[in-house]
């Protein structure tokens, strides 16, 4: 019978350890991608992009009206 609670009792311990293990790479991984969301992200893409775009249109006005 002694053998029967040692055993349980490591089996619980095996699992508070391992749930503790899980906890802190769950915590680990969301420091450092952060809880940005995917359309977040996207948003800031394109984002970027329309300001990329309206600075290259700007850039060939400037260039067309540099032209004799």
């Amino acid at each position: 019978m002694d053998d029967s609670r040692i055993n349980f009792a490591q089996l619980v311990g095996s699992l508070l350890v391992a749930a503790a293990i899980v906890a802190v790479v769950i915590v680990a991984v969301t420091a450092q991608l952060g809880p940005t969301s995917t359309a977040e992200l996207d948003a800031r893409a394109d984002a970027l992009d329309a300001r990329e775009e309206l600075r290259d249109e700007r850039q060939d006005r400037r260039e067309e009206r540099a032209e004799p």
